[in-house]
């Protein structure tokens, strides 16, 4: 629960998920469901688990499958949560980068360190 006079913190980031199109990789050469995790640790935990959105900014496709892309987040803690990308059927995806923020109630003002 947030306390309504508790200092919020705001952090934000940006990860490049896989380049498979360099590698051969599944979700360049694939088929079917595939899924890639990336944990991403945050600097300072949290007071408690923080609302965590993420969104595609970069992504490279093959024109000639279909588009398909879902991205979302999971196993949010204090300290960090996954960045999950999943496709299916024939897509080929080359390559993938998610940006992300983080919002939450910080431990204690005075700990809270900003780069």
């Amino acid at each position: 629960m947030l306390q309504l006079n508790a200092p919020v913190g705001i952090l934000q980031g940006s990860e490049i998920l896989f380049a498979d199109f360099a590698t051969g990789g599944p979700m360049w050469v694939g088929e079917g469901p595939r899924e890639v995790r990336s944990r991403v640790s945050f600097p300072q935990p949290f007071q408690a688990p923080p609302a965590v959105m993420a969104g595609l900014s970069m992504w490279d496709l093959d024109h000639r499958t279909n588009s398909r892309i879902d991205l979302s987040t999971a196993a949010v803690t204090a300290e960090g949560f996954d960045l999950v990308f999943r496709t299916w059927g024939d897509s080929r995806i080359a390559r993938i980068r998610a940006s992300w923020t983080a919002i939450g109630q910080l431990r204690d003002a005075e700990q809270w360190q900003v780069d």
